[in-house]
């Protein structure tokens, strides 16, 4: 074979590129059909997971008729001659007598036979001791399943586990819940003229997303060790190859910086192919982060690992991450499909052509308003840094001011949900 045919057969044809909804539809389909496995987690160590099954109480909420005030349980017509105290977390008697009365606290359970309840600041002593009053036409006890009965769906699987749903859980009866195992993600930073410390300089910058991936990739939920950011990885096939299959051995997600297109020393598609992989997306018509890419493994046992090429330049890494990290995510978690809110543009904001143009915003959620911000080069990070999302401006079109488009929002605190 010549010179000139091997070079022919070598040549990348590059695939088209898919549609920006249409790639966030189909990672996210892909996680779903490899959700992880449910595992069962005490309350103190569930936040952040994901329900994996619906939230229900284990008794009628309240499981008993509880007073709501400090006060008087009564029977009958008053004055009322009290013959006893009820506290929190006992077990009256009931109230045999018509005229009698027990002190009452909130949250106490509510003698059988009490028919109404006096609040103590609207109560007065009689000169025999006897209590007299007026109870409010409305009763002052919650009654046994007010809130949920037993057995009710309160919350669907899918739900993220915060602080509210663990209270909701321990009123529920609950000790531990099952929800999904959290993601276990790594990341291999490609290219040698990284730096890990230090200014840039002399042609060399400095590495941006070693430091900043796996903190998104917390917020979006996964578990991610310091041992589990490795590089720069040199510059080689063998490097790469020898990398990605370490760091799959434990991850359910590796994600990539650089070498997602086909340059002399851009590594990944030949590292994918000699791992097995097979791509679910490759390239994405989005502007910034065009050269993103999703793959998957899947082992003879069934195991399902994935691997995501973000580009090198630190802005467009970060769309990757939105437009399919994110989504991938929330599949692998069990979570429903990310619905975007929408925003109303403050100032105008151009298209990209045929791409779906990601624009950084501030966005004012008071006023429902996304202002753009300066100093968004797809190698830049101060627009960024100051930014809440990405506003979505359809392929074809342009964003006026006054136009309802959608954002992506940035999960900007540990844990915080992010859609």
């Amino acid at each position: 074979m010549s010179t000139e045919t091997a070079a022919a057969a070598a040549e990348v044809v590059a695939p088209p590129p898919a549609g920006w909804e249409e790639a966030r539809s189909r990672v996210y389909a892909v996680g779903l059909a490899a959700a992880l496995p449910a595992v069962s987690r005490p309350l103190a160590d569930a936040d952040g997971h994901t329900l994996a099954e619906p939230l229900a109480p284990q008794t009628d909420l309240p499981a008993f008729p509880t007073s709501s005030v400090d006060g008087w349980a009564v029977r009958g017509d008053g004055p009322w001659q009290v013959v006893g105290r009820v506290l929190a977390g006992h077990t009256p008697p009931p109230l045999e007598a018509d005229g009698s009365a027990v002190e009452i606290a909130t949250g106490a359970m509510v003698p059988a036979g009490a028919t109404a309840i006096l609040r103590i600041e609207e109560s007065t002593r009689t000169a025999d001791g006897r209590v007299a009053g007026t109870p409010r036409p409305t009763p002052e006890w919650r009654e046994p399943g007010e809130e949920a009965y037993a057995g009710e769906e309160l919350l669907p699987a899918g739900t993220p586990v915060d602080p509210a749903v663990l209270g909701l859980a321990a009123s529920c009866g609950h000790d531990t819940l099952r929800v999904r195992r959290r993601p276990r993600a790594a990341l291999l930073v490609f290219g040698d003229e990284l730096l890990t410390s230090g200014p840039p300089g002399a042609g060399r910058v400095r590495d941006a997303l070693g430091p900043s991936v796996p903190a998104w990739l917390r917020r979006y939920g996964c578990q991610v060790r310091p041992a589990d950011v490795v590089g720069p990885v040199a510059d080689t096939l063998p490097a790469h190859v020898a990398a990605l299959r370490a760091a799959l051995a434990d991850a359910d997600l590796v994600c990539t910086t650089g070498g997602t297109m086909h340059g002399p020393v851009d590594h990944l598609h030949p590292t994918l192919e000699a791992l097995g992989a097979d791509y679910v997306v490759n390239t994405v018509a989005v502007r910034p982060g065009f050269p993103m890419l999703l793959a998957r493994l899947v082992d003879d046992d069934g195991r399902v690992r994935f691997v995501a090429g973000l580009p090198g330049n630190p802005q467009s890494a970060v769309v990757a991450l939105v437009s399919l990290v994110a989504p991938l995510l929330a599949g692998l978690q069990g979570r429903p499909m990310p619905v975007l809110p929408q925003v109303t543009l403050a100032e105008p904001v151009p298209g990209r052509g045929d791409h779906t143009h990601l624009a950084l915003v501030r966005w004012d959620r008071v006023a429902g308003t996304a202002h753009p911000v300066r100093h968004v080069g797809s190698a830049m990070l101060r627009g960024l840094a100051g930014a809440d999302g990405f506003a979505v401006i359809r392929p074809g079109t342009s964003g006026a001011a006054g136009d309802r488009v959608p954002v992506v929002p940035l999960p900007l605190t540990p844990g915080e949900r992010a859609w």
